[in-house]
C-alpha cells in the first residue's frame, strides 16, 4: 500500500469518527439536559468538539495527499501532523469549559438527581465508542498515520469519559446527586489529559523528534548489511506519518563507483522493505579498510 492509498484509507477512519461523535452528542446533550445529569452534558459537549476535531484531522489528511510543488519540494505530508495539534487544541479548550463548568456546579451543588436514562445512555455510548476505537486504532497502526492514531486516542479517552459518566450517574441515584458533578469535573481532565498527550506528539514531530528506539533499530540492521564497515551517521524525521532517514556509511575505498552504489541500494532497499521508511538518503563514505 503506497503513501497516496494509506491518506485515502486515513481518510475512511476519519469520517467513521465525524459520524459517530455526530450521533453521540445529539443523544447525550438531548438526553442529558433533559434527565439533568451534568456529566452527561459535559460528556456531549466533549462529543461535539470532537466532531470539530475529527474535520480538522480529515482536512489534514486531505491536504497531506497535494503532490510537490515549488513551495513544497517534500510534499504536503506535516499537514497530517498540524491536524492533530489543532484537534488537541480544541479538546484543550473544551476539557477546560468543562472543568470551569463542574467548578460553578460544586460551588452551587443540585438537589435534583440525574434520570436513570441518562446512566444508560452513557453505558451504551461507552461501548459503542470502545468499538470506533478498536477499528479505528487498528486502521492507524496499519498505515502508521500520527493524526488517526490521535483520533484513536481520542475515540479511547471517549470510552472511558462515558464508563465514568455512566457510574456518576447511578451512583448519584443514591440520593447523592453531588458525585455526578464530581464525575463531570473528572470528565474534564481526562479530557485536558489526551489533549495534552496529542498535543505533545504533534510537537514532538513537528520539531523533527525522532524515537530513539526505532533509530536504533534503524542503526543495527545497515550495520549487519554486507560491505558496510561502519555507519557514522544516522539520523530520521517525519513528515506527516512518512519516516524520512539520512545515514552515512562507510565502504572499502577499493570498491567501483557502481559496487557501492549497489550497497547504498541495499541499505535503502533494507530500510523501505523492513522498517518501512518511506525516504532514504545514503551517503557513502570512502575507507582504507580491505
Amino acid at each position: 500500500m503506497n503513501e497516496s492509498t494509506d491518506l485515502k484509507t486515513g481518510e475512511k477512519g476519519a469520517w467513521i469518527s465525524i459520524f459517530a461523535y455526530l450521533i453521540l452528542a445529539a443523544v447525550k446533550l438531548i438526553v442529558g439536559i433533559t434527565y439533568h445529569s451534568e456529566a452527561l452534558r459535559a460528556d456531549g459537549l466533549n462529543n461535539s468538539t470532537d466532531i470539530i476535531a475529527s474535520v480538522a484531522i480529515l482536512i489534514g489528511l486531505k491536504i497531506s495527499q497535494y503532490p510537490p510543488d515549488s513551495d513544497h519540494p517534500y510534499g504536503h505530508y506535516r499537514a497530517e501532523t498540524i491536524s492533530s495539534l489543532i484537534a488537541s487544541f480544541i479538546m484543550m479548550m473544551v476539557g477546560l469549559e468543562v472543568l470551569i463548568e463542574a467548578g460553578k456546579s460544586i460551588l452551587r451543588p443540585k438537589e435534583a438527581s440525574p434520570g436513570i436514562v441518562a446512566g444508560w445512555t452513557a453505558g451504551i455510548s461507552a461501548i459503542f465508542m470502545f468499538g470506533v476505537y478498536l477499528y479505528i486504532k487498528r486502521l492507524a497502526d496499519r498505515i502508521n498515520s500520527h493524526a488517526l492514531m490521535a483520533a484513536a486516542k481520542d475515540n479511547f479517552s471517549d470510552a472511558i469519559v462515558s464508563v465514568g459518566t455512566c457510574v456518576g450517574v447511578f451512583s448519584s441515584r443514591l440520593q447523592l446527586p453531588w458525585i455526578d458533578t464530581v464525575f463531570a469535573f473528572i470528565i474534564g481532565i481526562i479530557i485536558c489529559k489526551t489533549a495534552w498527550d496529542i498535543f505533545r506528539d504533534a510537537t514532538h514531530s513537528l520539531t523533527d523528534g525522532f524515537d530513539r528506539n526505532d533509530l536504533e533499530a534503524y542503526q543495527q540492521s545497515i550495520q549487519r548489511i554486507e560491505g558496510v564497515h561502519k555507519l557514522t551517521d544516522i539520523k530520521a524525521r517525519y513528515l506527516g506519518s512518512t519516516v524520512h532517514l539520512e545515514a552515512s556509511v562507510v565502504v572499502n575505498s577499493a570498491l567501483t563507483t557502481e559496487e557501492s552504489h549497489k550497497i547504498a541500494d541495499e541499505v535503502e532497499n533494507k530500510m523501505k522493505h523492513e522498517h518501512g521508511v518511506s525516504h532514504v538518503h545514503v551517503h557513502i563514505e570512502p575507507s582504507d579498510i580491505k
